[in-house]
Formats: C-alpha cells, structure tokens, sequence
C-alpha cells in the first residue's frame, strides 16, 4: 500500500528501538523525566490535586495496581492514576515546555508510570524500553507541532499539550504496550477523537485537567486500539474536505516520520527542553528575570528597595491577552500575569512556591505595585518563546529611569539549568511529601534508567 504520513507515524512507533537513542537524547530525557517527577510530587500537595483524587476515587470503583504522586496508600485504575498524576504534574504550571510550545512530559510519562505497573510480572518494561517509549511520546509531540506555522507562537486557541501531548501519549504507551504498526495507527486515530481543549481555561483550575485528559486519553487511545478498536487510518494526513489532525489548525502541512536508522536525529538532539525554577507560565520567567535585574540597579541607585521612589513601572511584553492580567485575584491568575510576576519579583527579590498563596497575592503593598504598572507590547517583541524578551522599567519621581531586560531565562534552552540546579528543584518539590532516602532513590534509578529491569519500580 501507498504509505501515508500517518502509516509512517505509525510504522516509526513500531520500529524505532533503543539504539536510536543518541547518547544526548538520553541525557536530557533522563532530565526531564527527574524534572516531571519532581514537579508531579509538589503538585499532588495543591487543592486541584485533592479535586481530582477525590473525583476519581468516588466515581471509579478500580482495579487499583498503579500508583500516585504522594500518596504512598493509595493505587487507581491504570488509567486514572495516569489521569490524577497528569493533574498535579500541571497544577502549578511547573511543568517542562518545549518549543513549538507544549509541555511534553507530564502527557506522556504518568501513562507509562501507571502502564509499567499494570503490565503481569514477567512482561515488564526495563528500563531502555520505558526510556524509549518515553522519547517516542516526545518524537511524536514535536513533529506534529512542525506541521504548523501557527504552532511555533504562543497559543491562542487551544492549550497545545491537550491536542499534541494527547497523541504523545497514546504514541508511547502503544509503543511500551508494544502494538502491531495496525494498532499504533488505530491509537494515533482514536487519540485525535479525543484531543482538545480551549485557551480560555488558562489561570483556572481546569487548565492542570488538560494534562490530566491528555495523559489518560492518549493511554486509553492505545489501549482501545490493543483490544481491537479502529479509526481513520488516515487521521494525520491532509486529505482536501475531510479533517483529520488538520482540524486544530488553519495552517497544516504534515511530511512523513522516516523509518528510525543508525542516523535517525530525534528532535529532542536539536532542540533542548525549558525547565522552570519558579511555578508560573513560561513567559513569567522573562518578566522576572528582567525585574530581578532592574531591582539590582534600583538598589544600587537608593541602597534599598523604595517602592515610593518609583512613579511608574513599564513591562514591555508580547501580545498575549491570556497572560496579561493587570489585577490577578487567585493562584492560578497570578502564575499567568505578567504584571503579578514582575511586581512580586521587584517587591520580594524572588519568586517561588510562596508567591502564589492568597496572603501574598493580596498583599497592600504589590497591590500598590500593580497599580503603577503599564504595560507596552513592542512589535520587535513577538509573541514566541523561541524569540520574545521581557522588559522592565522602573521611572522614578527623580526623572530617572532603570531598565532592566532578559532575552533568555536561567532554564531556557539555550541557557540549561545546571545539573546541580535541576537536583536542587527536584529535591526541594520532593521534599514536600518524600522522605530524603527516597528522593535519592529516586535521582539515582533515573540517572541509571537504561539499566533498569523493571521500570515499574519508579
């Protein structure tokens, strides 16, 4: 038969193997996968967490085998608790993002952590085969956001991850379930049916559901698929008068995935991954970057920080109405507010996990911040994380100005946190619910994941 791009999609799946992985992508994986954990753990601490648990414990009656971030007692359904560890790995916003923008682990990996454990003894994945299969959840997530132009800029439509990262999803638990190269195209099919969510549930509580549903849909997609489910074999190809994956963009042009070689280049070996100090919207950490700079200059000029010194306070920001909130009045609003994240960045000296919590976000004195900020959307400034920048200036009742400005964050992909960094923030979010024997279990299984027999055991 003719091959399609879809039919190529799914003829990767099924043939890529661990020699494909280059010794670079294992290591930023690897990263990524610590990262994902780490921040999955904070995030089963936060209330959306607790809504979703409760949810899925009350309504489900499940054959419990698989497990969840910080609740060592407690074991879902494969499904649900790949679902409820998609919730907290997104429910502070401190997930990993790639570009084009999407957040790829926290789709992908709660599928294969809750698929290891529901596999018989005996047929567990080792760890280059979970590693794998992670990789190919990413592969799958990247070459689709390169079918569209409309992919590379901040979304406006719909929340990447619940479209792209459902795909990843059902792409790498078919290939960990090892499906026929039939089946991955069926999961790839039946995933497309169940991808999607609006843009305008960024800063609520539904916004972490997105990962959650992505995470799961996409495992049910492959597990459907497995038991004999089929779909449009078709669904990535642009077939004129009849959308397939094509339906979520105006702009699309998909090329075919190769059969995986000895020169096979994932595209996690070209671009590197975003990882977040603070838990906010990516494009926060370019507004507090450069607060955090002007905030240096102001001290040096006064000797303290003096928020009476200063008459007016200019972001100069990208276009991005979801993210420009002048007054955010809840957590989830401030991790998407430009004007919050610079404030509480010039008033505190940081940004954090406490940043976020109703007694600081309500504070008189970064009410009285906000209130001198204006905002400015140069047009060099584009609405892109490969290319924005965050500007602040601080215009002083003196007739000074100080200026401070960031084109490139600490943890932005040409500028990789530290390993020592990256250990420091996965110790510090494990530490809300995991004693340091574990956590250091956990740093080590990982850093060692290619040599693991059974993956079930992370």
């Amino acid at each position: 038969p003719e091959e399609t791009v879809t039919s190529s999609f799914a003829s990767f799946i099924h043939a890529v193997q661990p020699e494909h992985l280059s010794k670079t992508v294992c290591h930023r994986s690897k990263r990524m996968i610590l990262d994902s954990i780490g921040v999955g753990l904070v995030g089963s601490t936060t209330p959306v967490f607790d809504i979703a648990l409760q949810y899925c414990r009350e309504l489900y009656s499940p054959v419990a085998v698989s497990s969840v971030y910080g609740k060592p007692d407690v074991k879902l359904s494969p499904t649900l608790a790949a679902f409820t560890n998609g919730v907290a790995t997104h429910s502070m916003d401190f997930d990993d993002t790639w570009h084009p923008a999407t957040h790829p682990s926290g789709a992908v990996l709660p599928a294969l952590l809750a698929a290891s454990q529901m596999l018989p003894a005996g047929t567990k994945p080792n760890g280059m085969d979970f590693l794998l299969a992670f990789n190919v959840g990413l592969e799958v997530q990247g070459r689709l956001m390169h079918f569209s132009t409309e992919a590379h800029n901040i979304p406006r439509r719909f929340h990447p991850p619940s479209v792209v990262g459902t795909m990843g999803s059902a792409a790498a638990t078919a290939k960990l379930l090892s499906l026929s190269t039939a089946q991955c195209t069926h999961a790839l099919g039946i995933a497309a049916s169940l991808a999607g969510a609006p843009m305008a549930n960024a800063a609520t509580q539904a916004k972490p559901l997105h990962i959650g549903n992505a995470t799961r849909l996409g495992f049910e997609a492959a597990l459907l698929a497995a038991r004999g489910m089929e779909a449009n074999p078709l669904i990535l190809d642009d077939i004129p008068g009849c959308s397939g994956f094509s339906v979520f963009y105006g702009v699309y042009q998909p090329k075919p995935l190769s059969t995986p070689s000895e020169q096979h280049e994932f595209l996690l070996e070209k671009q590197d991954i975003a990882f977040k100090r603070f838990p906010a919207h990516l494009g926060m950490h370019w507004v507090v970057d450069a607060a955090l700079s002007v905030r240096n200059l102001f001290i040096n000029y006064a000797g303290s920080f003096s928020p009476s010194l200063i008459r007016t306070i200019v972001l100069k920001i990208p276009v991005s109405k979801y993210i420009n909130r002048p007054f955010p009045s809840s957590e989830h609003q401030a991790r998407h507010s430009f004007q919050f994240n610079a404030c509480a960045a010039l008033l505190d000296g940081e940004v954090g996990l406490g940043s976020f919590a109703e007694t600081s976000i309500h504070r008189q004195e970064l009410r009285e911040l906000l209130d001198k900020v204006v905002v400015e959307h140069p047009e060099d400034n584009v609405a892109n994380f490969d290319k924005m920048y965050g500007e602040v200036a601080l215009l002083l009742h003196s007739g000074d100005v100080l200026t401070g400005k960031c084109d490139t964050f600490y943890g932005h992909w040409r500028k990789p946190l530290s390993k020592e960094s990256l250990l420091k923030k996965f110790r510090s979010n494990a530490s809300h619910v995991l004693p340091e024997e574990k956590i250091e279990t956990i740093i080590t299984m990982v850093d060692n994941l290619e040599n693991l027999s059974d993956s079930s055991q992370l």
